[in-house]
């Protein structure tokens, strides 16, 4: 990739997983939560940047980083992905227990923590299997067919899941994470052929 190119496509990560930290980080509604709550909510804002960059991992495409090296960041961020929602959901247990009651038995009456819930089990499940891969012995192609589709399930419930809460994100740049967040995971799909034919040689995991 052409130096300038790779400076332009890591200043566009940057951007767009900084924007919303700071932002978020400067909101009113802040001055009336819990620390813990805090520490919480911004978990759940880190994860949801940490997924725009495990589908980039999983296809070699950040620029600088080589195709042995992105496998290996590739289980490592899912790992901080994994431990980031479990302070997520710990912190808001922690302020509001019925609530997360309500949410991981589904009868809470807003539909964002029903795509979160969902979300966060595909997460877990699809970490498990990478923890249980070699165990397993499924076909590799039936593994990455598994496995992406519960990574597809923890893209589209987290992304639903952030736009519909009102919160401390602000909306456009949350939006443009999201997005990014999606186009990303189609491009991995798509470049990785998992649904479509055999992986193409010496890409994705």
């Amino acid at each position: 990739m052409h130096p300038m190119r790779a400076i332009m496509v890591w200043a566009v990560l940057a951007s767009a997983v900084a924007v919303p930290l700071v932002v978020a980080g400067t909101s009113p509604l802040l001055a009336w939560r819990d620390p813990i709550y805090i520490l919480g909510g911004f978990a759940g804002i880190v994860a949801l940047c940490l997924l725009l960059f495990q589908p980039l991992l999983a296809t070699g495409s950040l620029p600088g980083v080589m195709t042995a090296r992105s496998r290996r960041l590739h289980r490592w961020v899912g790992a901080a992905l994994v431990v980031a929602v479990v302070i997520h959901v710990a912190g808001l247990w922690m302020t509001s227990p019925p609530d997360i009651i309500d949410a991981l038995t589904f009868t809470a009456p807003t539909p964002f923590s029903a795509w979160g819930v969902i979300a966060m089990w595909a997460l877990f499940a699809a970490a498990l299997m990478g923890v249980l891969r070699r165990r397993l012995r499924l076909r590799p192609l039936l593994w990455r067919k598994v496995h992406a589709s519960l990574a597809g399930l923890v893209v589209i419930g987290s992304a639903v899941h952030a736009l519909l809460i009102e919160g401390t994100m602000e909306t456009v740049s949350k939006s443009v994470l999201c997005l990014l967040v999606l186009a990303a995971s189609a491009m991995a799909v798509v470049r990785l052929r998992i649904f479509s034919g055999p992986e193409k040689p010496r890409r994705g995991l």
